[in-house]
């Protein structure tokens, strides 16, 4: 068998190399790589764990050891507003100022008749601009119902309230902490930015993310995920799940998904959207996903609670509910936990209520990174409220696209990698979007040997054959795609779109048998019993003795589990 390669290079990017747009190093894939001496990183020095997150991030990121600091901080997800700030908060202002990574300028404001006088400081330098929370340092503060604060009575009451993840309450740690509010959520200086650098302590924000999860090994392989991406490339499909809602006040969180759809597609991203009002079902097969954005399930659910998901090296996964990550130790609790669990390298939760509209934009989160923003940056340009209710869970310093795409082929090419086949099929999508011919893509793309040897290629092909009305030539290319044998999700999702096709084409006994092929090759499947019903029904309208028979005895397992 020939390679599906031509001379390390996929043929399929060659020949649409000229008719869709490649972004090179000034947009997407362009950004340059962070250092480690822009971080510090913090661990609990009661957790002997959490030395070992610490460890290994700043040996592979290459954190300075003078950066590396270690807190007698509770073992607890949960700590009060009076433990933070004595053991967590102030002691690590006071590093901050010894070791100079802070840099102030104070001005003194006189007294007057109407108030005392007073010294206000402001960071005027700063060497740092991400700080890293390692596994076992606590998540959340809780409510202080003693604690009191002038002015709390002219905030929204629905806003009047001093809980927060410690995240977000770090990341004001550049105000002067004599000057700001506890109750309530403040203005994010970084929200909606649009230069990366910009996001800087002296703007008012230090970016904050975390290496954590439900165990010490998930925490350690956001490390190593993040730098596999970025060496590789993130690659896969994204799924963006609407709600499906048209008007009122939840319409903004459906429209800040679908535009991040759009954002993916038009980058060339495999995208798929799903405007159901129900979340994704356990029924839809995902296959290599690397991007995920959706609402609003209590806890991890559809394709994502079964214990054979799994995410693309280096995906970034977001679901998008008021208490996704009140615990981020459980593997079926919520969502920031259980996504991490199967293998998301990038996610964002809320600790407590939040309110939509001080959760991330999704829309500017997407875009960011799309832009190139490292994964911290894109979370603090999305979040219009800090010292407030999201975690941020990740190395900050995570640039899914880094590299210029024309130099991410060429590395992955060098390496003989079957990842260059998902750079031929973003340029397939965007020869589609930039109003190339049908014709003229499906020609190249059934004369290259690499779509032909390739099951991701193949399946595209006969999608496009689908939706263009060609059933003889996409029901060859699915077959085609069985043939190679690829991975189970995807080998469910052509199996099921090949019994829709034969059905819908009126073929109903080769209709029954694909869904008898579903059924021997996905026994697991989680939609097996409807698709077997609707098989059952179609071989009785035939009048199918055999078909019957066969159905009906892959039914009976679904009888007795009724009873």
């Amino acid at each position: 068998m020939s390679d599906w390669r031509e001379n390390g290079r996929p043929a399929i990017f060659q020949a649409l190399l000229g008719l869709a747009m490649l972004l090179t190093s000034s947009g997407l894939w362009g950004a340059s790589l962070s250092e480690g001496d822009s971080v510090v990183v913090v661990y609990n020095t009661n957790v002997p764990e959490s030395l070992a997150v610490a460890e290994y991030y700043a040996e592979k990121r290459g954190v300075p050891g003078a950066q590396v600091v270690g807190l007698d901080l509770p073992k607890g997800e949960t700590l009060s507003r009076a433990a933070y700030t004595k053991r967590l908060e102030d002691p690590l202002r006071k590093r901050f100022r010894d070791e100079r990574w802070f840099e102030f300028d104070f001005e003194v404001v006189p007294a007057s008749r109407e108030r005392v006088g007073k010294v206000i400081q402001s960071i005027k330098k700063s060497t740092v601009r991400y700080l890293t929370l390692c596994y076992g340092v606590p998540l959340r503060i809780q409510a202080d119902k003693e604690f009191e604060e002038e002015g709390r009575d002219s905030i929204r009451i629905e806003l009047r309230r001093n809980e927060a993840a410690v995240d977000s309450e770090l990341a004001v740690l550049p105000l002067d902490p004599h000057q700001r509010r506890i109750f309530g959520p403040l203005s994010n200086p970084a929200y909606g930015a649009t230069n990366a650098a910009s996001i800087r302590p002296e703007m008012g924000v230090l970016m904050v993310g975390r290496l954590d999860g439900p165990t010490p090994a998930i925490a350690k392989g956001l490390v190593d995920q993040a730098l596999q991406a970025e060496e590789d490339g993130l690659w896969g499909r994204a799924y963006f799940d609407l709600r499906g809602i048209g008007s009122g006040e939840y319409k903004l969180g459906d429209d800040w998904i679908a535009r991040a759809a759009e954002f993916s597609r038009q980058v060339g991203i495999e995208t798929y959207v799903d405007n159901d009002g129900a979340t994704i079902p356990a029924s839809l097969p995902l296959s290599d996903v690397g991007l995920y954005a959706g609402w609003y399930d209590t806890h991890v659910s559809g394709p994502f609670s079964q214990s054979t998901f799994e995410f693309m090296p280096g995906a970034v996964a977001y679901h998008l509910h008021s208490f996704s990550a009140q615990t981020i130790r459980s593997t079926t609790q919520h969502w920031v936990g259980p996504l991490l669990a199967r293998g998301a390298a990038a996610t964002m939760g809320c600790v407590y209520e939040p309110y939509l509209a001080l959760t991330p934009n999704l829309e500017l989160f997407f875009s960011r990174l799309f832009m190139g923003y490292g994964f911290a940056e894109a979370a603090y340009a999305s979040q219009q409220a800090i010292s407030w209710q999201t975690t941020v869970v990740g190395d900050p310093l995570y640039r899914p696209f880094a590299k210029p795409l024309n130099m991410l082929q060429a590395d992955l090419a060098e390496k003989k990698s079957k990842l260059t086949q998902w750079i031929g099929l973003m340029n397939v999508n965007r020869a589609l979007i930039n109003k190339t011919p049908v014709a003229e893509v499906t020609r190249i793309m059934s004369e290259d040997v690499s779509v032909r040897l390739s099951p991701l290629l193949s399946e595209k092909l006969a999608d496009i054959y689908r939706d263009a009305g060609d059933q003889a030539a996409c029901e060859a290319a699915y077959r085609r795609v069985l043939e190679l044998k690829p991975k189970a999700a995807q080998a469910l999702r052509v199996r099921l779109r090949l019994a829709a096709m034969l059905r819908v084409d009126s073929r109903g006994a080769e209709a029954v048998e694909a869904y008898l092929e579903v059924a021997n090759h996905h026994p697991d499947y989680p939609g097996l019993e409807n698709i077997l019903r609707d098989a059952l029904v179609m071989a009785k309208r035939l009048d199918d003795a055999p078909l019957i028979e066969k159905t009906e005895q892959l039914l009976k397992p679904f009888a007795v589990e009724s009873k």
